[in-house]
């Protein structure tokens, strides 16, 4: 998918290039600015010492040497002074000026920390928000696989409000419904031991296959053909609806070209996001591709909280996800 968050540590990613959180100098400091200089090597710094420091906002780019990458992008987050400084204004220019600079060098594969949240003092749930605002806007635009890579639980933060609604959906919603799921699944083993198949010899009793023929040719049409309408009648492009969905464009050619083609239950949700469907229409669409909402699934339950407040950012709903531990939207 476009854009993906990952719990990993920066200096491990194998992608095109890495962003650096620096500081002014550009010399090495401490945090993601330290670990990514002591992974490099010296070389680094020394490339570093050319390059005549980088302002707030900007960035700048080099080798990557000992990384497993093959540029480092150095840009230089705001000093959190309150909000009322330009803060938000300069945190973007960060992620602008370091992905245009990976445009620039043909990068496919980005890594970003969140930038300005450590040592700086950005808040934390503010400082995501510009990130995944920002990398959204430009993924809009440009093909490109960008992470957001999250150190550890203590980096990553949503809005608090937000959590504690998600968290009160998901316990009005989930908890009951999944102790009814689990009654009415012991029900029907209960009665499925209780039927006896027929057989015939060593061979089960054929069904009326003149009766399955006909039941398969009125088959409804499938996930590939219903989205392709359902694009039709939204009036938009395709690549406006695969990039809203977090898809990359050679996925959505097979999910096009192969009219049988099944997608992930995570794709199936997030082309229902992008075409900004209601509830009844999400389970039509992802049900042709074999899937169902569950109220036993907190993954299902957060997404049904989504729909129903009619909030259509994948990206918004993918920070919520990664928040309560769940698989994201997208390929």
């Amino acid at each position: 998918m476009p854009l993906q968050i990952v719990r990993n540590d920066i200096t491990k990613m194998q992608v095109d290039a890495i962003v650096n959180a620096a500081n002014e100098t550009l010399l090495g400091g401490g945090g993601v600015d330290g670990c990514i200089h002591r992974a490099a090597g010296p070389e680094l710094l020394a490339e570093c010492r050319k390059l005549g420091g980088c302002k707030v906002g900007e960035a700048k780019m080099t080798g990557a040497y000992r990384l497993p990458c093959q540029y480092v992008i150095h840009t230089v987050g705001p000093v959190w002074n309150g909000g009322s400084h330009g803060e938000r204004e300069q945190l973007v220019s960060c992620y602008r000026a370091s992905l245009a600079l990976a445009k620039e060098h043909e990068c496919e594969t980005v890594a970003f920390p969140l930038i300005s949240s450590g040592i700086f003092g950005y808040p934390k749930d503010q400082a995501l928000r510009v990130a995944v605002d920002t990398i959204g806007e430009f993924l809009l635009h440009n093909d490109m696989t960008v992470y957001l890579v999250i150190f550890d639980r203590n980096a990553y933060q949503i809005s608090g409000k937000l959590f504690a609604e998600i968290a009160e959906y998901i316990d009005d919603h989930y908890a009951d419904a999944h102790i009814d799921s689990l009654r009415e699944d012991r029900r029907r083993k209960s009665v499925l031991q209780s039927m006896k198949p027929v057989f015939y010899g060593s061979v089960q009793a054929p069904t009326d296959t003149g009766a399955l023929s006909d039941l398969l040719s009125h088959l409804d049409a499938g996930f590939s053909e219903t989205l392709l309408q359902l694009i039709d009648r939204s009036g938009k492009k395709d690549a406006e609806i695969y990039k809203k969905a977090n898809v990359d464009r050679k996925l959505f050619s097979k999910i096009r070209n192969s009219p049988g083609y099944r997608p992930s239950k995570s794709t199936a949700i997030a082309f229902a996001i992008a075409l900004e469907l209601n509830l009844d229409e999400t389970r039509d669409l992802i049900a042709r591709a074999g899937y169902a909402l569950s109220p036993s699934s907190k993954f299902d339950v957060i997404i049904e909280y989504f729909i129903r407040q009619k909030k259509y950012d994948i990206f918004e709903i993918n920070e919520a996800l990664f928040a309560f531990d769940q698989s994201l939207l997208g390929a």
